[in-house]
């Protein structure tokens, strides 16, 4: 398949995934429950960073979260009490459990007791690589971050894909007229987002070519976005859509 049918196929697909009816099914359906941005991003980071597993134990948990949180999750994390915390006890999903939740929490709290938004936090960095290390770092940099909880936060510097959170940024800042992403984020550009890279999207850009790396690592990532920048320099991670749509369907 030469580039020109690759880009075909991409084009094709990207379309015909990137519609509503791709909400139904997808963790991307938490955030669009809420219209207040602090909300959407809330909620939106606890869905991309909890993606981990079967896409329905994922939203079916993500929504047990919201109902701990009083399905207002920016007013539980900045005007919570000590005892409201108590609801959060008990909560898990794979690996990640209360004692993560709860600094998770404070994290939150704190960080929006100095910033509207939590784009504030990916913005320090000349690249994405350095944005999104710069973002693990803050994340942890309270006293009391537990060790355990590192983990549920990828960065570049372990040599991590970052998948979940390179989902995330798909989501708040792509810009489109379809209604999936949010495009809520105006400081980071389309252009320097990294495509999300898990079992799915690997298995199909290796088929189309797009990726040639072994590991499923950072380098990986960047190496497949790169491929993609070559058929829209503008908005790769729009591709996200037909890689990602095709390999849950095994359609190649």
């Amino acid at each position: 398949m030469n580039q020109a049918q690759v880009r075909t196929v991409l084009e094709e697909n990207y379309i015909r995934y990137n519609q509503p009816a791709f909400i139904l099914n997808d963790p991307i359906q938490i955030p669009h429950r809420f219209t207040l941005r602090q909300d959407v991003e809330i909620s939106g980071l606890f869905a991309a960073l909890l993606a981990w597993g079967r896409r329905p134990t994922i939203i079916s948990k993500c929504h047990e979260l919201m109902r701990r949180m009083d399905d207002a999750p920016y007013q539980f994390i900045t005007q919570h009490q000590d005892e409201d915390l108590k609801r959060l006890l008990g909560f898990c999903h794979r690996t990640f459990c209360d004692t993560d939740l709860l600094y998770f929490v404070h994290w939150l709290r704190w960080f929006y007791s100095g910033h509207d938004t939590l784009e504030d936090g990916f913005l320090l960095g000349s690249t994405q690589k350095e944005r999104l290390e710069n973002f693990h770092n803050l994340f942890f940099s309270l006293e009391d971050a537990p060790q355990r909880t590192r983990k549920h936060v990828a960065t570049p510097a372990r040599g991590s894909a970052c998948k979940r959170v390179n989902m995330y940024l798909r989501w708040m800042v792509r810009k489109d007229d379809q209604g999936v992403d949010f495009g809520l984020w105006n400081r980071l550009p389309m252009s320097e987002l990294i495509c999300p890279c898990d079992v799915h999207v690997e298995r199909v850009a290796r088929r189309l070519g797009l990726l040639d790396r072994k590991q499923v690592d950072w380098l990986a990532a960047e190496d497949l976005t790169a491929h993609l920048r070559t058929f829209d320099p503008q908005d790769p991670v729009k591709y996200d859509f037909a890689l990602f749509g095709l390999g849950v369907e095994g359609e190649m």
